[in-house]
């Protein structure tokens, strides 16, 4: 019996097997980095990259062999290759404990929530309330410029620069969306300045109404796995205690 391969799914396999090994090394990935995953050559592995950079889901930097995600690569990722992670229990036990210890003071639990998630995600964390016009709250702004790609004076000036800028922001967080989470990556975000950088929002409500918006501002080369689903869990959580509140 002849045993037929499906080289499109290998081929999607490949690329999620790419951008994983990316995300979590932050270093251009080699065709031997991954062939052992694959029980193929690296040869082969090579010839499949170069077919996923001539369709742009890969880029192939001056400075290495490896290869990295583009834009597009990192999209086809989140749209159609990503496996979510469950929080582990301990993290919502964290979340919960932390929630516990709240004030009533709408400022300090939107405070508090911009904590959390910067502390579960290990990315920036953003709160919004747009009844309060240009207030936002944020935390971890530190956490993003330890990250490998923005380790240039010019890229940290300039990213600092737009978040300063609140009401820049605040119009990419408060965009109009249908599904609980949306993902904004690199150049959608619209602004050269934070071209490297990813943003996830979700939305935290009164009863059946939006009525504001959380965030996390991360490298491209962020854990989606790990960030969506904690971002959901956390709106889901200041949903609870903005309904018990107001």
């Amino acid at each position: 019996m002849v045993r037929t391969v499906d080289y499109g799914s290998r081929r999607r396999a490949i690329l999620a097997a790419t951008i994983n090994k990316y995300i979590q090394d932050a270093m251009p990935v080699a065709s031997e980095d991954i062939a052992q995953d694959f029980s193929l050559s690296p040869a082969t592995i090579r010839n499949i990259f170069a077919e996923l950079e001539e369709a742009d889901y890969l880029r192939h930097p001056y400075t290495s062999g490896g290869r990295i995600p583009t834009n597009k690569g990192y999209r086809y990722y989140v749209d159609f290759l990503l496996s979510q992670m469950e929080l582990l229990e301990e993290e919502k036990e964290s979340i919960t404990r932390e929630y516990k210890r709240k004030s009533n003071r709408l400022e300090d639990i939107l405070d508090k929530t911009s904590e959390i998630i910067s502390t579960i995600t290990h990315y920036a964390g953003i709160t919004s309330f747009p009844e309060w016009h240009g207030k936002f709250f944020y935390k971890g702004i530190s956490l993003i410029l330890n990250q490998p790609e923005f380790q240039d004076y010019q890229k940290i000036r300039l990213l600092i620069k737009v978040i300063e800028d609140k009401q820049y922001l605040l119009s990419i967080i408060n965009r109009d969306f249908t599904d609980k989470v949306k993902v904004y990556i690199g150049e959608e975000l619209g602004c050269p300045e934070m071209a490297g950088c990813s943003l996830v929002v979700s939305c935290y409500r009164l009863k059946d109404r939006s009525l504001g918006r959380l965030a996390v501002l991360g490298p491209m080369r962020m854990e989606y796995t790990h960030t969506i689903p904690a971002l959901e869990y956390i709106s889901d959580a200041l949903t609870g205690v903005m309904n018990n509140i107001i």
